[in-house]
């Protein structure tokens, strides 16, 4: 059977080369394009709208060719409907309006897209058994310190649940605070963002003296947090939330200097990201100079769609533009040849637009930052604290109260954010592109190829391997990225990340994203800065042939896809090779992954 590809008009150059995933998700892209225009409605509409058939009111976010006036406003109001959130300079609004009116709304002019106000999660979970996790030697952020740099001068802009009034973030770290999820305080009560916030910039103040084995630091602890709270005590909030909060961070770029943005939240991909509006928002970000880090999301277990995980890369981490992460297995040592990638890591390239996603990963597993006692993550999960023994000389074995293990591409992305910072800080005439670039062309590449983790509490087996759809570029090297000299482009979308596609003969191919420099021959996705000639292995362990075989392509024959264009044989769709029918998947919430089982 001849592989087909699923172009459509209907989405043009954003949904095209659905091929790659070969012929299982073929039939699945055909389904999702099958049931879309079998369904009335706008162009202007997204999916999950044109599917509301009731009668009542819903939340949207409505997208102009403009930034609202009053008139933009009218038109909602004149169909019965109310604004419900104003989104500063984002060409766009949050209203509540009659869904009976979202059709005729989409007919005027100055209407570019209409999409849900949608739920948005943190991208975390528990960690049991917490253990040292040695990510600040895995990482390389010593040498950083070494030159004295912290992250002194930098903003980073942390969107998620709040942070906490806990010692090892006083106000000379957290130097500006907003509550965006109506609450009225800024202050974290579900857990998540002080977590990120510790990894980031905590000083170690409660870990830190004679009485102490280890200090549990962040990247860059003195770097100055910018805290927009959108998630509430349960960890959910929705779009709008956080396109108000990046616009506030726009806002207040030049007063707090705000050069890094952490996205430890995400939610599915519903629309290209040409569409969505977290996207959009993101890239006006972007464009007006600040590095956007978003987390990859957490589903790489997930094998509802029949792809092993892969294709569950969540929004808006699936924008070309900005640095998305994905987690690492740091397997409790200080060394990075044993990392391997984490399961629940979600896996690349993006549904829709085939983005290859993620752009870089960190270690995520197991991470121990900061926490209190009240929050509704520590009561829901206890058990997780840091017991006191791990880093007090001759401490008892209680759980410590500063002091909390999660796993995660929302800890992973912090890592990122903070070493961006360091970077900033050393070079601040950096772009947000040239930083995207230098640390994707300067990460650590000779991670284990291959491994096998066996849950222990359900017993599932998952088969993993490094590949650009797990690992991008590698893994961050903080030392690395200080001492490269070869720089991007300094222009908006020079490091935009590649998609990938099928070319006339079945072979795997990146591609340029615009007027990316990413998926050329002799740039960052070529043979001789970012992947380099032994880089990625292929399946067998030679070092003769990366993953990316050749200067710019994947092939039939390449690590990911087997050794044979017939699904039988593919290293990913294969039922004997890689994944092996014996594998079981599961959809279950993500949990720390134990030590790999064997590693090849």
């Amino acid at each position: 059977m001849e592989r087909k590809g699923c172009d459509s008009a209907m989405w043009g150059r954003h949904f095209r080369h659905c091929a790659l995933w070969g012929r299982r998700l073929v039939m699945v892209c055909l389904l999702v394009i099958s049931a879309s225009t079998a369904v009335a409605g706008s162009p202007k509409l997204s999916r999950d709208l044109i599917a509301k058939t009731n009668s009542g009111l819903v939340n949207v976010i409505v997208q102009y060719n403009q930034v609202p006036t009053a008139a933009h406003h009218q038109l909602v109001f004149s169909r019965g409907g109310t604004l419900r959130r104003e989104l500063g300079r984002f060409k766009g609004g949050a209203y509540r309006m009659p869904v009976s009116e979202l059709e005729d709304l989409a007919s005027e002019p100055s209407v570019v897209y209409i999409s849900p106000d949608r739920p948005i999660h943190g991208t975390s979970t528990g960690a049991p058994a917490a253990v040292l996790d040695y990510h600040i030697a895995t990482i390389n952020a010593p040498a950083a310190w070494a030159q004295g740099l912290d992250g002194s001068g930098i903003g980073v802009a942390v969107i998620d649940s709040g942070v906490a009034n806990v010692p090892d973030l006083t106000t000379a770290n957290v130097v500006y605070s907003q509550d965006f999820t109506g609450s009225g305080s800024a202050v974290d009560q579900y857990g998540h963002g002080t977590h990120v916030a510790g990894i980031i910039a905590g000083n170690g103040a409660m870990s830190t003296g004679s009485r102490f084995s280890y200090t549990f630091s962040g990247i860059a602890s003195n770097a100055n947090i910018i805290n927009l709270r959108v998630l509430d005590v349960n960890g959910t909030g929705t779009d709008s939330e956080v396109i108000a909060a990046i616009q506030t961070a726009i806002r207040l770029q030049g007063t707090y200097h705000i050069r890094v943005m952490n996205l430890s939240v995400g939610r599915p991909i519903f629309e290209s990201y040409a569409a969505d509006p977290l996207c959009q928002a993101v890239e006006q970000a972007w464009e007006s100079g600040i590095v956007v880090v978003i987390a990859v999301g957490n589903d790489g277990r997930d094998n509802a769609a029949g792809t092993n995980g892969y294709g569950t890369v969540t929004a808006p981490g699936n924008d070309p533009y900005v640095i998305t992460v994905g987690a690492i297995n740091t397997e409790g040592t200080a060394v990075r040849t044993d990392d391997v990638i984490a399961t629940y890591s979600s896996k690349g390239p993006s549904l829709l637009d085939q983005v290859v996603k993620p752009d870089i990963v960190a270690p995520g597993n197991l991470i121990d930052s900061l926490y209190f006692a009240s929050a509704t993550l520590n009561q829901e999960n206890p058990g997780y604290e840091v017991p006191l023994s791990l880093y007090v000389n001759n401490g008892p074995t209680s759980p410590s109260p500063y002091y909390y293990a999660m796993s995660g591409t929302s800890m992973a992305t912090p890592m990122v954010s903070g070493a961006t910072a360091l970077l900033l800080q050393k070079n601040p005439n950096l772009t947000p592109d040239q930083v995207k670039a230098t640390l994707m062309r300067t990460a650590f590449k000779d991670l284990v190829q291959t491994s096998t983790i066996t849950d222990p509490t359900t017993g599932q087996t998952f088969n993993e391997q490094a590949d650009i759809f797990t690992v991008g570029a590698g893994e961050l090297d903080i030392q690395a990225a200080l001492e490269n000299t070869t720089l991007a482009p300094a222009t908006p979308g020079s490091a935009m990340s590649p998609q990938a596609a099928v070319d006339a003969n079945g072979n795997v191919v990146l591609q340029e994203n615009g007027k990316s420099v990413l998926g050329s021959n002799s740039a960052l996705w070529g043979n001789t800065i970012v992947w380099g000639t032994s880089a990625l292995q292929d399946a067998s362990g030679s070092s003769g042939e990366s993953v990316l075989s050749g200067t710019d392509a994947l092939v039939a024959d390449s690590v990911l896809w087997g050794t044979s264009t017939d699904e039988a044989d593919s290293v990913l769709w294969g039922t004997s090779v890689l994944w092996g029918t014996s594998v079981l998947w599961g959809t279950a919430s993500p949990v720390a992954d134990p030590p790999s089982a064997s590693r090849r």
